[in-house]
């Protein structure tokens, strides 16, 4: 064993990375990580019993303590009709779970120096400059009058989602509304589409309300992704592959899946009438909701992502890591510390970084997250988070839209937590 990790210290210098930087996920021990196994049973208890019941197709679900891979399994199908057993390596469509890693992208070419964090995003996609208030909202045909905001939106806002900008298909309905009739998209199975021109379209059309003043979950990530392009000269799909996901070996992280890897997608479901059925197209925007198994072009910053519960860990382990993974160090220390920073002040209550939900002491009292920690979800019933001061990330994916249980991802959070004894 010495002799091999000799060999790989002078394989990594070769390589012009030092030995010490290699922190990869490993299998480890629970009892060695301050894990009960007995209590982990319980996980195994809940799942079983939802997926028994109807409540899910099935779920996969990872808990990392110390960077050691403590718990990995799946339950359940892949497909219920078929009984295809759903397996660990299964892909999920992650929706809104892109935003983090968009939000990473971004904050990369923070740190090259191609933009400011307040500058408006007009300076960098005019479309967006003098931007409008909704002052009026027609329901009959969707016409609207509108007054000049009181300020630019700035790149900050769209990460910490209080530019003003709503979302299509999921937000107000005077917003969903303009977004429609604009041609503007969710994101979400939008292949056809080409990202840039209809964030340009998007940039004429009005604000929900004025920049900075209130917390309005919308299309901002999507307008990040374009920025991404723009900054730098590339596709964002491009981008994210060669700069992010080949880096941290995310092999199975596609806006669109290659053809090897159809039959590794999970199918979609929806709750209706209490009964589990198999999405059909129509779901968000007309979507088939295989998209993932085409060949798409449109990058949702904000939605389009699917992946594994490995590669998102192995993302999530960067943040822990202080901005380095597999040897390859993607975000200085001081950075990670800004993006999980709380951005947000009164009268806004939610509290938000720049890319993720955040426990701070005002919040703290709602979960047993410590504070630090940082996490979000997907549309899909996907969940996760990450606990720098316990060294703890915790993630489960299911596909099921329009389903009733929802706070499954609260109920593994709580099995997962009260699994720590050490």
């Amino acid at each position: 064993m010495k002799k091999i990790n000799v060999v790989l210290a002078a394989m990594l210098i070769t390589a012009g990375l030092p030995a010490q930087s290699l922190k990869v996920l490993t299998p480890g021990k629970p009892e060695e990580n301050g894990i009960s196994p007995e209590r982990l049973a319980r996980i195994d208890q809940t799942l079983n019993d939802y997926v028994s019941k109807g409540y899910i197709p099935g779920a996969v679900a990872l808990i990392i303590r110390n960077g050691k891979i403590v718990y990995e399994k799946s339950f359940g199908y892949s497909d219920v009709e078929t009984k295809a057993p759903l397996k660990n390596d299964h892909i999920f469509r992650i929706a809104s779970q892109s935003k983090a890693i968009t939000s990473l992208a971004v904050m990369m070419l923070w740190e090259e120096g191609k933009f400011l964090l307040d500058e408006p995003i007009s300076k960098y996609i005019p479309e967006f400059k003098n931007p409008k208030v909704l002052a009026s909202f027609n329901e009959k045909d969707s016409s609207y009058t509108t007054q000049p905001a009181k300020s630019e939106i700035t790149i900050r806002q769209l990460l910490t989602h209080n530019s003003g900008i709503d979302y299509a298909a999921i937000g107000s309905k005077e917003f969903k509304a303009i977004y429609a009739k604009a041609g503007v998209p969710s994101g979400i199975g939008n292949n056809d589409q080409v990202l840039g021109d209809k964030i340009k379209i998007l940039g004429q059309l009005p604000l929900k309300h004025n920049p900075g003043e209130q917390w309005t979950y919308g299309l901002n990530t999507d307008v990040l992704g374009y920025l991404v392009e723009v900054l730098s000269g590339v596709s964002f799909d491009e981008f994210l592959h060669q700069r992010i996901f080949r880096p941290l070996g995310m092999n199975d992280t596609y806006f669109y899946l290659p053809k090897e890897k159809y039959s590794r997608l999970v199918s979609l479901y929806e709750t209706k009438d209490g009964k589990l059925l198999k999405a059909k197209p129509g779901l968000y925007d007309k979507v088939d909701p295989n998209y993932p198994n085409s060949a798409g072009k449109y990058f949702s910053g904000g939605a389009g992502l699917s992946s594994t519960v490995e590669d998102y860990a192995k993302f999530l382990q960067l943040f822990l890591n202080k901005g380095e993974y597999n040897g390859a160090r993607l975000l200085g220390r001081k950075t990670v510390e800004l993006m999980l920073t709380n951005q947000l002040q009164p009268p806004i209550m939610e509290r938000f970084g720049l890319g993720f939900g955040l426990e701070t002491s005002d919040n703290d009292y709602r979960s047993p997250f410590t504070l630090g920690s940082f996490s979000w979800g997907g549309a899909f019933n996907t969940h996760y988070w990450a606990d720098p001061r316990e060294k703890l990330i915790g993630i489960i994916f299911t596909n099921i839209y329009n389903t009733p249980h929802w706070s499954l991802g609260e109920k593994y959070k709580a099995l997962v937590y009260q699994a720590i004894v050490d």
